[in-house]
């Protein structure tokens, strides 16, 4: 009704203004019969009212739902009523629609050549860093040691790069299955065994209960813990010489804890370090820093329907937990 009175308005008003018009051209040529000129306007606004009734009745249904909200893009297409306006309206949204189709196509067809893309490159750029590794293998030390640093550099931002083309597509990408979490951490070690032994810090593994297992996708729980990892590590070094990786039950969830000793996160940027792109105070002073690490953990963990929670002191270090709170993916085998 509202719509109705606003779109009529302007009409009201001049049939108003009209009947006011013509009952003061009467008065000024001198005709003086009040009774008839207040019969006149009162017909006058009794037609207008009959005249509005009818049309608001005939088209109540449209003005309906133009105020209601769509749920649904496919509830824009339904039917509208056959008055010209209401028809016109329905074949614009229609047209629209079709566009709007036309457009998303192409748009996923573009991120999917791009997936594709990133993909084979990424793969591609592995085999020449492999055989890089191989002939640094044959250098005396110190050569071969900093070679092997950068490549190890360079297959992160690989891999880096490769998990953040596939984002995108990460539910088509699951696998769910039950993880045995103390063996896919033992398997993150041994992959960046050189990582620890060139930064100094060692990681120790501490299970409050043992054989801890969760219903996850172990690709893309390995992808977080090796951020986490990589993280703890790259700001405790220099600082302290050891890491923990804690697996326990908490209120009858799992949890996964990487904790370091290092230099901490600031208050002020606790609560923007899961922000894409976002360095913060420490990420200025170590210039590696991308700024996508803790992105990509918050949203692959959400995908994956865990929690992450991070606490961190300046100086001390800094704790972050990977939760896995669907109680029935818990088991103690």
């Amino acid at each position: 009704m509202k719509l109705f009175l606003r779109e009529h308005l302007a009409f009201i008003l001049f049939q108003l203004g009209q009947s006011l018009f013509i009952t003061l051209l009467f008065f000024l040529d001198g005709y003086r019969g009040v009774s008839v000129i207040m019969y006149a306007i009162f017909l006058s606004i009794v037609l207008m009212t009959a005249f509005l009734t009818y049309r608001y009745i005939s088209r109540r249904n449209f003005y309906q739902r133009l105020q209601k909200p769509v749920a649904t893009l496919d509830e824009s297409l339904e039917a509208m009523e056959q008055a010209p306006v209401s028809e016109a309206l329905g074949q614009l949204v229609t047209s629209q629609y079709c566009l709007y189709l036309e457009e998303l196509q192409r748009s996923e067809e573009t991120q999917e050549e791009h997936l594709l893309f990133m993909d084979r490159w990424v793969h591609q750029m592995k085999t020449p860093l492999s055989i890089i590794e191989l002939t640094a293998q044959s250098l005396d030390e110190p050569e071969s040691s900093s070679i092997r640093e950068e490549t190890d550099r360079m297959r992160t931002g690989l891999n880096t790069v490769l998990y953040m083309a596939r984002l995108r597509t990460i539910a088509e990408d699951f696998q769910i299955k039950p993880v045995l979490l103390s063996k896919l951490v033992h398997e993150v070690n041994r992959e960046n065994k050189r990582f620890y032994i060139r930064n100094e810090v060692y990681p120790q593994l501490k299970e409050e209960l043992p054989e801890i297992t969760v219903e996850t996708d172990e690709k893309w729980l390995f992808f977080l813990l090796t951020q986490l990892v990589h993280n703890a590590v790259k700001y405790s070094a220099g600082q302290s010489k050891q890491l923990v990786i804690s697996l326990y039950e908490n209120k009858g969830e799992a949890v996964m804890e990487v904790k370091d000793f290092g230099v901490g996160i600031p208050v002020a940027d606790q609560k923007r370090v899961f922000n894409k792109f976002y360095t913060g105070e420490n990420g200025r002073k170590y210039r590696e820093s991308t700024g996508m690490g803790l992105y990509l953990v918050k949203e692959v963990a959400e995908r994956l329907e865990h929690r992450i929670e991070l606490s961190s002191i300046v100086g001390e270090g800094t704790s972050v937990r990977i939760i896995f709170s669907n109680t029935q993916n818990l088991t103690q085998m």
